[in-house]
């Protein structure tokens, strides 16, 4: 059994421990600060240490990369459950040196995830697009990040999918 499966089934733990103990969190040592309102607010701390700082000695940009991939999906999956989520495509915008620990801030509106249940009623598959962003310790924002998510049904394969064959190459 993986590790992850073991986590899922510890329900001893709470949720969001679990999610602090994602081998990938807890090397980075974030700690969720908040997750509430089903997921629907996410408010998380990456704190700058010698393992996450870059040559001039603030945030690496790989370490927030990765931190703010699947949080947005993760809500969805909360929020939509019985659907396969992924993160489709991510953009950070690197407004400032992270000098400080930072706090991942992520929200879904009413109005975004109302938006998103219709058209999951529509057309069975959404592709949201969040704007969430790190803020530095004075609360100025530092990185702003596009994630953008696939939520489909269970079992989803797209039927003309390119298929690539390395062999070839």
């Amino acid at each position: 059994m993986g590790l992850l499966r073991l986590l899922a089934k510890l329900k001893f733990i709470s949720e969001t421990r679990r999610l602090e103990l994602y081998p990938p969190f807890y090397k980075m040592r974030a700690r969720i600060l908040e997750a509430s309102n089903g997921w629907r607010q996410i408010r998380i701390r990456l704190p700058l240490t010698a393992f996450s700082s870059n040559l001039s000695g603030d945030m690496f940009g790989g370490w927030q990369a990765a931190l703010a991939d699947p949080i947005a999906a993760l809500s969805c999956a909360r929020v939509f459950p019985g659907y396969s989520v992924w993160t489709r495509a991510m953009n950070i915008i690197f407004e400032k040196p992270g000098s400080t620990d930072l706090e991942l801030r992520f929200a879904m509106s009413p109005e975004q995830e109302h938006s998103i249940a219709a058209e999951l009623k529509t057309n069975g598959r959404a592709t949201p697009t969040f704007e969430y962003g790190f803020y530095l310790a004075d609360g100025s924002l530092c990185s702003r990040i596009s994630n953008t998510v696939a939520i489909r049904p269970r079992g989803y394969a797209k039927t003309n999918a390119v298929q690539l064959d390395l062999n070839k190459l």
